[in-house]
């Protein structure tokens, strides 16, 4: 977007590249009506960022576009094809059962696709009724923009509607639509499927294309002012390197702050490497390697201590998938393999940052003393199902109050423990290391990296509860604290709290 000045919805130049690919990547339709839409909330922020009107959700149209209802100047509509591994699986073809793709626009962000969730169904609904209902919808707002808060790569949601609509999943519930934002869409799975056609045309055409979103990426990446003189071969597999190093870095963000996604099939995984389709997803209450978030998970297989596992298992089937445009197995598996280079790198800055340990520490000894320390409170953790969320940032306020206190500094961590006594031990290795570091610095690094607020189920759930009766306040109240959730925010402390007795009920599933 060339002006500065913000513009509305409509005047922003729509490009539709993705749409301009052919037939064999999509199905051209519109939505279907939704009776009676109301706007339900917005993310100011993502409107600012994208330089939108402050009320630009005014604007004539807009809301019956934004509903499904009706088709915004320039836009393109389209439901996208795609495969899949679910849990392990292959699914064969899936595609966008839920989701319409309006166009792609040109914003103060860049190129950004918009699409809408719950617009009606599609080609590949697969018989269901194209729907989202307002509690998943609810989830999926909030979070979108809780991990944009957090500083973890994702995509975004720019507002809900909401309808009277009956929507019949375990139970009777209403409808509503989301829109979202991001710079592609495209999955893994997008590539699985036409691998699995053996369609190599249209797979050298995506290829192509998302070679050219990510040119600016794999310039830097190369350390190159230009690609031109790389072949096909040599840029995807910069590409797939790329993408590895990408997912390294989002896995270490997931673990930093306690998220299970929940549903991690390659038909869920961002080529982008984007956080990207919010299901059952959690922020863990009380800390368990093995937590599973997903009640249709019966195996366990995207538990919270298996993501990172389970994000090189994908990252194999996206090489699989190149493979017909990559003549070099050994050389797949080697860009792929950077993953795994890269993986203990990114864990260990997250929680050095965590645990405010800066100065780095000489030699092996000092080496296996970080590994011991980092393994040692995560054990006890565990243990004793400390609330991960509240010991870190209790931990950080401990360590900021420790320059007047000393050790006296860490009596409120220590009460998080019933048997506080492993800790202690712990406690004594820390303290240590602590003192060849800046304790200032240290609690400043450590207070930007633990946060005080995360969206737990029961937030979550209260705002929902408050939705389906019209009141949109606690979306709203979540929506600030989240989107600062490393500050104090006074007054708001509860919010930060241990989750009610009541929680421990919520259930979610592959229809959250």
């Amino acid at each position: 977007m060339t002006s500065q000045s913000p513009q509305r919805l409509s005047q922003l130049t729509w490009n539709n590249r993705f749409a301009q690919l052919g037939e064999a990547f999509s199905s051209r339709l519109s939505g279907t009506e939704l009776p009676s839409p109301q706007w339900l909330a917005h993310s100011r922020l993502l409107a600012q960022e994208m330089g939108l009107e402050r009320d630009w959700m005014h604007e004539k149209g807009v809301l019956e576009a934004l509903s499904g209802n009706a088709i915004l100047e320039g836009s393109e509509p389209l439901a996208s094809v795609y495969s899949g591994h679910q849990f392990g699986v292959w699914a064969g073809q899936l595609g966008d059962g839920r989701a319409l793709y309006l166009g792609e626009v040109d914003t103060a962000l860049g190129p950004m696709e918009i699409q809408l969730k719950g617009a009606g169904p599609t080609p590949y609904s697969r018989r269901a009724d194209g729907r989202a209902v307002l509690r998943s919808t609810v989830r999926e707002f909030l979070c979108s923009e809780a991990m944009a808060g957090l500083g973890i790569a994702t995509t975004r949601a720019l507002c809900m509607v909401s309808s009277p609509l009956a929507v019949y999943r375990e139970e009777r519930e209403t409808a509503a639509v989301i829109t979202r934002v991001a710079p592609s869409f495209i999955r893994f799975g997008h590539f699985e499927h036409f691998a699995a056609l053996q369609n190599t045309d249209a797979l050298l055409t995506l290829t192509e294309f998302v070679l050219e979103l990510s040119r600016e990426d794999l310039q830097n990446h190369l350390n190159l002012p230009h690609l031109a003189d790389l072949s096909l071969e040599e840029r995807s597999l910069a590409f797939l390197e790329l993408t590895a190093i990408k997912y390294a870095k989002l896995m270490s963000q997931w673990q930093g702050v306690g998220f299970c996604h929940g549903v991690m099939n390659t038909d869920n995984m961002s080529i982008l490497g984007l956080t990207m389709d919010y299901g059952p997803f959690q922020f863990m209450d009380s800390f368990d390697p093995q937590h599973i978030c997903n009640h249709s998970d019966h195996q366990g297989r995207y538990r919270y201590g298996q993501q990172p596992q389970i994000a090189y298992w994908n990252l194999f089937c996206l090489g699989q998938a190149f493979a017909s445009l990559i003549n070099d197995t050994d050389a797949i598996v080697k860009a792929l393999s950077t993953y795994k280079t890269h993986l203990p790198m990114e864990m260990q800055r997250v929680y050095a940052g965590k645990l405010g340990l800066l100065q780095e520490q000489p030699g092996l000894e000092g080496a296996r003393l970080e590994d011991s320390m980092l393994q040692g409170v995560l054990q006890v953790m565990s243990e004793q199902r400390v609330d991960y969320s509240i010991f870190w940032r209790k931990l950080s306020m401990a360590v900021l109050n420790a320059q007047k206190l000393g050790p006296n500094a860490f009596n409120p961590v220590k009460d998080l423990f019933l048997e506080p006594q492993m800790f202690t031990a712990w406690l004594d290795t820390y303290w240590d290391r602590l003192k060849s570091e800046d304790l200032g610095l240290s609690a400043q690094c450590m207070l930007a990296h633990n946060p005080k607020f995360v969206l737990r189920n029961h937030l979550c759930e209260t705002a929902i509860q408050a939705a389906k009766v019209g009141d949109p306040s606690e979306i709203d109240r979540l929506m600030d604290l989240l989107s600062k959730p490393f500050e104090e925010h006074p007054g708001f402390e509860a919010y930060a709290d241990h989750p009610p007795h009541w929680a421990q009920s919520i259930a979610v599933s592959c229809s959250s």
